[in-house]
């Protein structure tokens, strides 16, 4: 009776796994020693799944530790790389475990770029292997017990698991092996198996009958829905794995039922109800018999038959003599009450016992991403403080270069270059001066247009295998079944927006700053003149120095100074604002660990206010300092300048110096803003290079997708018929009938095997009744010779003299059985068989020739026998015997 039902592997075709996880961690993580690390888990990884997928399995622990490993690294890994059709895609392939295939084409296959539909499928096949090892358990050992209820609850639990989770997994509908409908009912069949494992323990261990009654009712009414799952689902019972399977859950059924009634009536005996006892073990007989009447050739109930029986018998003896208790109906019998002691193993990670993470230290893409979000608030929170206190340094140098500041309270004399002046000359000599500047702006254009290139030549493969893809699916309709390109492209195609975006920005930003340099050129190229020359070309103007002492040009000297401690301030503070760092993964780790979920926003903006917010203050602060010295340096002067000699040699050198002071730092914010261009079309560029590599990656991945898409869509036209079928003529089936009958010898066909569908028999189709063949007019009946007279009897033929003499009976065939091979019929005559070479009719044969012909009075005459080799008149030709319809010997 020990049949039990295991589960087929899925196969799966190879992957390679290292190429592209390996050129993901060389774009997303330095060169050193962790990057390093990664690519050497990546190739352990690639070998542990051709060890789970890649050979066959023996039926053992070992191998299904090597599959639970790889599920548990597939889970481990899932969270730490982007796996999906738009970024990381990596396609895998896997077989219908039930399809067996066709002649002119393979079995069914999915490929799908998810690795959740990789999890699923190796889920699948643990659970698989581990029903074929629960099948090979020995039953007669506790251990073999023990093991067997271990695997099929672990295989009920994986199947449940994948009927969970298998649609929101792969986003697409799935083989039919792995779909909800297919899996639920082979976890129903695991279960019901590790439930009957439990009754042959209980009942190896040798507990009350009560306790086994219930286990087998549990086993039954376990068995009972696996076989109503099986059979009321539309698609499962055309695959021949279910066909097998049916026949032994309903035997399974009725065995688990025979045997609670079996135990129960050992119950009801030692109640002293002897008439329950034989009313349960009747009907345990009959449960028994009907497995052996319908289902003797999937389940052996013999043992179990004849303990029934012999129970049965000695019961009805005992109750016949000695009780003479009332047997009550079936139906009258109380309810056997029901213990379930198998359960589906819940599927939590690690399954594995000698797991350990490849990828320990990699973190998980969900804080990654949150890294980069809190980074890129970051970035923007230090650029707004530094931005600000560039804008107010700025606004204070045009302030005091619109004033002449410090240059006019340096040029008292009227004759000399300024202090100040002169540092700012030398300081723009040092910095290259015009070359530099001139450099920069050749260069910008350059970089501007590589990157344009990039991107254009990136979303130039979007579009052509768009196109292509559109192309196919107009052709194919519904058959192209796969994620449309454009609705995958999408986020693609924004990333591609935003980068045009930023260049058309940038762009922009270069023309404002090559305006800004024609306007300033001329007094940036008198900056880099020498001391001499540019001494020269300042205009002179009468001396000032009855203002050197005064009151005025202290204050402002002063209120100068302490402008320039406000800049220093500045200077520091931007420093301590850009080294400023704090690593936020430990936090986002404890929330993700705690949570399940990262709330970024919340905890970045809490991050970022704790560690910025005092700089924000003191960046403040500066601005009010800022902004009340300026309001002094004004006041002081305007009195400065009411104390200053005015002429026009005056103002014609003070506007000079006005423009060298603001060309100055105006040749400093230029080439501040080209090299900070220079420096974002080059971080550009390893932007839009590794967003080339994705586009490159995908477009390939889909290139690959679509020709197994292809190549499978011609297999299945090829399985298609060629025309639509149609109804032959009545002639033409009646003639193939007759030609098909057997002949005496040929063997009666073999009965179908028995399948189970109780409910849903379907009546047997009448057979199409063959033509009544009509057959040609009799032979003429021999000559006979009578001594009276040569004479012919040309009337009617008695029924006696219709038999050939001898009494031997015509050459006809028995009824419904043909004689040999099918033969030609004659027109006019359809069914008519040509008799074998070499029949004689008249077995007796006439060596006498024929009488002359004397007619009797009254009588026509009788025709003379034909020409030798010619026919009577009147009667179908037979066809030549030299060329016979069926092949000679």
């Amino acid at each position: 009776m020990a049949t039990f039902i295991s589960v087929p592997l899925k196969k799966s075709s190879e992957v390679d796994l290292v190429k592209p996880l390996s050129k993901f961690v060389t774009m997303n993580y330095p060169a050193g020693e962790e990057q390093t690390e990664y690519i050497r888990a990546l190739e352990e990884l690639n070998k542990l799944r051709k060890n789970a997928l890649g050979r066959p399995l023996d039926k053992h622990d070992s191998s299904l530790e090597i599959l639970l490993r790889y599920f548990d690294q597939l889970s481990a890994v899932e969270p730490k790389f982007p796996f999906s059709e738009n970024q990381l895609c990596l396609t895998f392939t896997w077989k219908d475990a039930f399809d067996r295939g066709s002649l002119f084409g393979g079995s069914v296959k999915l490929a799908l770029a998810s690795l959740g539909y990789e999890k699923t499928c190796v889920l699948f096949n643990a659970a698989a292997l581990a029903s074929q090892i629960a099948s090979e358990q020995n039953l007669d050992s506790d251990e073999g017990l023990r093991a067997a209820a271990k695997y099929y609850q672990l295989a009920s639990g994986a199947l449940l698991h994948i009927k969970d989770t298998v649609l929101s997994a792969l986003n697409r509908e799935p083989t039919m092996d792995i779909s909800p409908e297919t899996v639920g009912a082979l976890h129903h069949i695991m279960l019901a198996q590790a439930q009957e494992v439990f009754f042959l323990k209980a009942t190896s261990d040798k507990m009350k009958d009560a306790i086994i009654a219930k286990l087998a009712n549990q086993a039954a009414d376990f068995y009972g829905d696996a076989f109503k799952q099986c059979q009321y689902k539309e698609n499962l019972p055309k695959y021949f794995y279910f066909q097998e399977v049916l026949p032994v859950l309903a035997a399974k059924h009725c065995i688990m039922q025979a045997n609670a009634e079996l135990h129960q009536s050992i119950l009801a005996k030692q109640n002293k109800h002897f008439g329950e006892e034989i009313a349960r073990l009747q009907h345990a007989a009959e449960l028994v018999k009907t497995v052996a009447s319908r289902y003797d050739e999937y389940v052996s109930v013999k043992d179990l038959s004849d303990k029934i029986n012999r129970a049965l018998a000695n019961a009805k003896k005992d109750n016949d003599f000695i009780y003479h208790d009332r047997v009550p109906e079936v139906k009258d019998l109380a309810n056997i009450g029901k213990a379930a002691l198998a359960k589906a193993t819940a599927i939590s990670p690690p399954l594995s016992q000698k797991f350990t993470d490849l990828f320990e230290k990699m973190v998980p893409m969900a804080v990654q991403q949150a890294m980069g979000v809190y980074n890129q608030r970051k970035a923007e929170t230090v650029n707004r403080l530094v931005g600000t206190m560039r804008e107010a340094t700025n606004l204070c140098n045009g302030v005091l270069a619109s004033l002449n500041l410090p240059a006019a309270l340096e040029d008292l004399s009227g004759d000399t270059i300024p202090q100040s002046i002169a540092e700012k000359s030398r300081a723009v000599v040092s910095k290259g001066g015009l070359q530099s500047i001139e450099q920069l702006i050749r260069d910008l254009p350059d970089l501007m247009t590589r990157n344009r290139e990039i991107l254009d030549e990136s979303l130039k493969m979007l579009d052509d295998e768009e196109t292509t893809d559109n192309e196919l699916r107009s052709k194919f309709n519904q058959r192209w079944n796969r994620t449309p390109s454009g609705d995958l492209y999408k986020p693609l195609r924004t990333e591609g927006a935003t980068f045009r975006s930023k260049l058309d920005v940038a762009t922009h930003a270069d023309g404002v700053v090559r305006e800004r340099f024609n306007t300033n050129c001329d007094m940036i190229t008198l900056l880099c003149k020498s001391e001499g020359e540019l001494n020269a070309a300042i205009p002179s103007a009468n001396p000032a120095k009855t203002l050197q002492g005064s009151e005025v040009v202290n204050v402002l000297r002063s209120l100068l100074t302490q402008l320039d401690e406000v800049k220093r301030e500045r200077e520091g503070l931007e420093g301590e604002i850009k080294a400023a760092t704090f690593d936020m993964t430990a936090n986002f780790l404890a929330a993700m660990e705690q949570d399940r979920s990262i709330n970024e926003e919340a905890l970045s903006l809490s991050q970022l206010d704790q560690q910025y917010g005092q700089y924000n203050q003191k960046v403040q602060a500066t601005l009010r300092t800022q902004e009340e010295l300026l309001g002094k340096v004004q006041t002081a002067h305007q009195e400065f300048s009411g104390l200053k000699q005015s002429n026009s040699e005056a103002n014609s050198r003070e506007e000079v110096l006005k423009k060298l002071a603001s060309a100055h730092d105006s040749y400093v914010e230029i080439t501040n803003n080209l090299s900070e261009g220079t420096k974002f079309y080059n971080s550009l560029t390893e932007i839009l290079l590794k967003f080339q590599n994705k586009c490159s990656d995908i477009v390939f991945a889909r290139k690959t997708e679509r020709d197994e898409l292809l190549k499978e869509l011609q297999q299945s036209i090829a399985r298609e018929p060629s025309a639509p079928s149609f109804n032959a003529p009545a002639y033409q089936s009646n003639l193939a009938a007759s030609a098909a009958a057997p002949g005496p010898g040929a063997a009666n066909p073999t009965p179908a095997p028995r399948t189970v569908f109780a409910q849903q028999q379907t009546p047997q189709q009448p057979q199409p009744t063959q033509a009544k063949v009509q057959q040609p007019p009799a032979r003429p009946p021999p000559p006979s010779f009578t001594p009276q007279g040569p004479t012919f009897n040309t009337g009617p033929v008695p029924p006696a003299a219709a038999a050939p003499p001898g009494g031997n009976p015509p050459p006809m065939a028995p009824p419904g059985q043909a004689q040999g091979p099918p033969y030609p019929s004659y027109q006019g005559y359809p069914g008519y068989y040509q008799m074998p070479m070499n029949y004689n009719p008249y077995p007796m044969g006439y060596s006498m020739p024929y009488m002359p012909y004397q007619a009797q009075p009254g009588q026509p005459g009788y025709p003379g026998a034909p020409p030798a080799g010619q026919p009577y008149p009147g009667y179908p030709q037979q066809p030549p015997q030299q060329q016979p319809y069926y092949p000679q010997q």
